[in-house]
């Protein structure tokens, strides 16, 4: 197993990035065809990065040649290495990189603060790159998310896996045929209780750390804490706002997304949200976001107001909905778009259903055939049809969520947006928040816009 690490590593690594031209993905896609064979490295090969790891395997021309995680116990990467024998093993994912002649593509399932630092490299190789949500950690890292894979012409898709669902793409298809007609307002929640909230303080002192885990190299970009048992790894890091985004940064990309496909949405032009008090590590545990997006031929009138609510137990106020029976039990997370001739229930993976009842009892309701969302990023990657969730679109739905972080960070402002300058116009506070710092040494490399 690759464990060693020192600076010469890392400077060798940063110049394997700065001449990343002469394995440009243009020059990549001339050699390889669709009857080639895929080899994909896995960084990030424990929890979601388990099933990430298997879904894409299960294309057959997938060989995967790299495995990838600074956790090397049997639940992060030693199934792995059990599943995929003939993979070679690393603990960091930057000596991987330096062997990027190695494969062709990657996963990158990583908690969300490490998803730009390690995706961005890659792609500056040519690498092609399936990466967990949110697409990055702050909005600056998400629009140079987009900004690698378009220059750099690689094949992208974040891993809200629902966009393929069938679900997901019927309720698309419903809104798109007009059941509906335009859509006046949309509400959107999660009411659950997340199981990642497990401190409301750092605590005291320092555990000893386990022998299979790299603490150093898990903290990557972010300033260095001392390691306590289950309060960050392998699952709690999203409760911490140095690790992760909170339960509108979890969900919203999944929740959003069918809102953003059916409506066509790009960028908000303003942000607004109801939270408690931000504490100074940790997100809050309930918040309510109003996004103002410009219109679009799917919406009615000059704007289209989206609101996000996430607190236990809570969902929008049922006298929002006139179309909705109060019988019928709004789910425990999903979304409703409200329409000048209906409203639409879209649940987080389940069947959407149209309102009111009555109008839509005898009408025919055709259903969408779900597509496999891994291995469509295969395929696309061999030059077979096209990753319908890459970081073009990707990338506009994690700035918006971001934003909403940012506005729960700056309760009761609203933050007015112009995202062709990446500014927040009317807060420099809140500006400040679009970017972030990064431990000394471990600075990505950016690309100018």
């Amino acid at each position: 197993m690759r464990t060693s690490f020192d600076r010469r590593d890392f400077l060798k690594s940063s110049a394997v990035v700065a001449s990343a031209v002469a394995l440009s993905a243009v020059n990549y896609k001339r050699v390889m065809g669709a009857n080639e064979r895929l080899r994909v490295a896995s960084i990030g090969t424990g929890g979601k990065g388990k099933g990430d790891l298997t879904s894409v395997a299960k294309s057959p021309s997938v060989d995967v040649v790299a495995l990838c995680n600074v956790d090397s116990s049997e639940q992060h990467l030693g199934w792995a290495v059990e599943a995929y024998p003939q993979a070679t093993t690393y603990a960091d994912w930057r000596v991987l990189l330096d062997e990027s002649k190695s494969f062709d593509a990657c996963i990158v399932s990583t908690p969300d603060f490490m998803h730009a630092p390690v995706a961005l490299p890659a792609m500056s190789l040519g690498k092609h790159v399936y990466c967990q949500k949110p697409l990055a950690h702050t909005v600056f890292e998400t629009r140079q998310m987009q900004l690698a894979a378009k220059r750099n012409n690689v094949v992208t898709q974040m891993g809200n896996q629902i966009h393929s669902h069938e679900a997901y793409r019927t309720a698309t298809a419903w809104v798109h045929q007009g059941k509906i007609g335009k859509a006046k307002a949309v509400h959107a929640w999660q009411s659950g209780n997340p199981k990642w909230r497990v401190a409301v303080q750092r605590p005291d002192g320092a555990d000893p750390i386990q022998s299979d885990l790299r603490w150093d190299l898990w903290q990557g970009v972010a300033a260095e804490r001392p390691f306590k048992v289950n309060i960050y790894h392998p699952f709690n890091w999203r409760h911490w706002r140095d690790y992760g985004t909170g339960q509108l940064g979890d969900f919203g990309c999944h929740i959003l997304d069918p809102v953003f496909t059916a409506l066509k949405l790009g960028s908000p032009t303003s942000v607004w949200a109801i939270a408690p008090a931000i504490h100074p590590e940790i997100w809050t545990d309930s918040s309510t976001v109003r996004y103002v997006f410009p219109k679009t031929e799917m919406t009615e009138g000059a704007t289209i107001p989206v609101t996000w609510y996430d607190s236990v137990g809570v969902r929008p106020p049922r006298d929002l909905f006139s179309d909705i029976p109060d019988s019928y039990p709004l789910p425990s997370a999903g979304s409703v778009i409200v329409g000048t001739e209906g409203s639409i229930v879209i649940p987080h993976v389940a069947a959407p259903k149209l309102f009111p009842e009555e109008k839509f009892s005898s009408t025919e309701l055709p259903k969408e055939i779900g597509l496999d969302h891994y291995v469509q990023w295969a395929d696309a990657a061999r030059g077979v049809g096209k990753a319908t969730d890459d970081f073009s679109y990707a990338g506009p739905l994690t700035e918006a969520v971001l934003l909403g972080t940012i506005a729960i960070r700056k309760p009761g402002e609203t933050l007015k947006w112009d995202a062709e300058k990446l500014l927040i116009t009317n807060s420099e506070q809140a500006q400040s928040m679009i970017s972030k710092p990064y431990r000394s040494g471990w600075e990505p490399k950016w690309i100018d816009f």
